[in-house]
């Protein structure tokens, strides 16, 4: 799943996502692709000024089929109509980063990477992690902690200097099930809400970060990917048993 994630299957571990059909991971995957070829932690909550527990999230989840970004609460100009469930079969899902009054400021899945737009509060319910993924690029390594606590650390692929994965604040949008686990998007695929800074677009899809296996951990530790973040079977499998969509994921330089 380097920036191009379509060829998926939306699903995940027994009890957490339905496994659909395999169509949907190549354009989220494929840009991920080589370069050179217990129980979920969520909780009903209000949302907190962004800084309150930052060592989490509150995750914004849709309840209808489709909902409204205003560039000001109280009357903003509408900017995107986003529907739900996602391109992936996945319930819509928004990171807060504050409140005000009725309103809710949440990270956006779109281009450009960072944006942000406000939502009424109405429409979504509020649940809080503790989950955190941090990957530290200048170490080749990813963490991820619950509250103060480190729980796992392990190695990352992140992309090359034609395609580099690009440094901020996403989170995880889908959790997507390869038609092949033994092939080189590896046993899970986690789609972010970040995009490439370098492709446009990529075998179909938008050019869609994500975290991913791999068949390959040979790459783990360097520049392999157009973008994406590779990690272990082993670790994304760890992860997509836990991790909830809408776990807030820090990539830094």
């Amino acid at each position: 799943m380097d920036p191009m994630f379509r060829s998926l299957t939306p699903g995940g571990p027994a009890g957490t996502l339905p496994v659909l059909a395999a169509v949907a991971v190549l354009a989220v995957a494929s840009a991920c692709s080589s370069s050179e070829t217990s129980e979920k932690s969520e909780e009903t909550a209000e949302a907190p000024e962004r800084g309150e527990g930052a060592t989490g999230g509150h995750i914004a989840t849709v309840l209808a089929d489709e909902i409204e970004i205003r560039s000001e609460p109280d009357g903003g100009e509408v900017v995107h109509t986003l529907a739900s469930p996602n391109d992936f079969g996945a319930d819509r899902v928004f990171l807060v980063r504050r409140t005000r009054g009725d309103w809710l400021e949440v990270l956006l899945p779109v281009r450009p990477n960072g944006s942000t737009g406000w939502i009424e509060a109405d429409d979504v319910e509020v649940t809080v992690t503790a989950f955190r993924v941090v990957v530290d690029m200048s170490e080749f390594s990813f963490t991820v902690t619950e509250g103060e606590e480190e729980l796992r650390t392990g190695p990352v692929g992140i992309g090359t200097s034609d395609a580099p994965t690009p440094p901020g604040e996403y989170y995880f949008t889908e959790l997507l099930r390869p038609p092949d686990p033994g092939g080189e998007y590896g046993a899970y695929a986690f789609g972010l809400s970040g995009h490439s800074d370098t492709l446009e677009s990529f075998a179909g899809g938008p050019g869609q970060l994500g975290v991913h296996g791999t068949d390959d951990e040979s790459g783990l530790g360097g520049e392999v990917s157009h973008g994406c973040i590779r990690v272990s079977d082993d670790d994304i499998t760890w992860m997509a048993e836990r991790l909830p969509n809408g776990t807030p994921v820090e990539i830094t330089e």
